[in-house]
């Protein structure tokens, strides 16, 4: 044994330890140089987000896939309670901490296993809604993509699919005021597909992204019934407000509101908070727009990389 080495390894291991621990915080604040200790566990809400996953389209994960349906969903649904509530009591006291103290202005609760109990309830209870949803969503890309054979495989390899089902349930959870899960399964729905959809924005029926990699939506966009997506769409903010400190402001309204059955196409970026993009409108590849535009506007870019609007005579 070369005790010089492991004395040499030992010595520096300890240095290494005691220059980090003035980098650390244990006490219950919120900052950046807090452990994560008794954080939210990402990989149960992902895990959560799957059994969800194969509720909403049974049989997709292949353990369950030969019960009977009833079975299925039941078996499913109490795994995935089982993962969420757990992770909700975690992460409801972070509801009362930073910025996310401003938004709801609910008074901290003292009894978070029961709080976190009827909000999973709550949750729950969407869950038919959603997979009503979902199916509009399937039929929307099927009538939406002349490449689309079959609804099985829309269902199965559409990532755009896949990306408006994991929001769909992330919003749910945010509309509650969950915090930190919405986003913990965003940002595994975005690592997936390429689709970053904030769980805060808002989605109508029958909506379909094409192709899916790229697109953004923001926080507070808005988007109504029947709106069809290509990739790299961004829905963003201009640039932000800020308070006295020379912060963001949050809770404001940062992104576009998109109108019933609307046409995005592929890499146009439309900004703001203000921004109203009308019923019935296309929206051109490529497009840069800061303005709002018409119910019934064809809207493609100029010779100036500047947006040119044309108002149909019908919708």
């Amino acid at each position: 044994m070369d005790t010089s080495r492991d004395n040499a390894r030992t010595g520096a291991i300890e240095r290494t330890v005691r220059g980090l621990l003035p980098l650390y915080a244990e006490d219950e604040q919120d900052s950046p140089r807090r452990v994560l200790r008794g954080y939210p566990r990402p990989q149960r809400i992902v895990e959560a987000q799957r059994f969800l996953l194969a509720t909403l389209f049974p049989g997709a994960i292949p353990e369950l896939e030969d019960k009977p349906l009833q079975e299925l969903l039941s078996d499913s649904l109490h795994r995935a309670w089982e993962l969420l509530e757990a992770e909700v009591e975690r992460a409801l006291p972070f509801r009362w901490k930073g910025a996310a103290a401003t938004r709801g202005g609910q008074e901290p609760c003292e009894k978070v296993e029961a709080s976190a109990l009827d909000l999973v309830t709550c949750f729950f209870e969407t869950l038919p809604a959603i997979r009503e949803l979902l199916v509009e969503d399937v039929q929307a890309a099927y009538d939406g993509d002349p490449a689309a054979l079959t609804y099985a495989e829309i269902k199965l390899a559409y990532p755009g699919i896949l990306a408006i089902a994991s929001h769909r349930l992330a919003h749910e959870l945010y509309r509650l005021n969950v915090p930190i899960l919405p986003r913990v399964m965003s940002e595994w729905t975005h690592s997936r597909t390429g689709v970053d959809i904030h769980p805060g924005a808002d989605i109508g029926r029958g909506f379909f992204i094409d192709h899916a990699t790229g697109v953004v939506i923001g926080e507070t966009a808005r988007i109504g019934n029947r709106v069809k997506l290509y990739q790299g769409v961004t829905l963003g903010a201009r640039s932000f407000e800020l308070d006295a400190d020379g912060y963001p402001v949050k809770h404001v309204r940062r992104h576009p509101t998109v109108e019933d059955n609307v046409v995005i196409y592929s890499h146009a970026t439309i900004l703001g908070g203000d921004t109203v993009v009308g019923k019935g409108s296309t929206i051109g590849g490529n497009v840069f727009l800061m303005e709002s535009v018409p119910a019934g506007s064809m809207v493609v870019r100029g010779d100036s990389g500047s947006p040119k609007v044309k108002t149909r005579n019908k919708l």
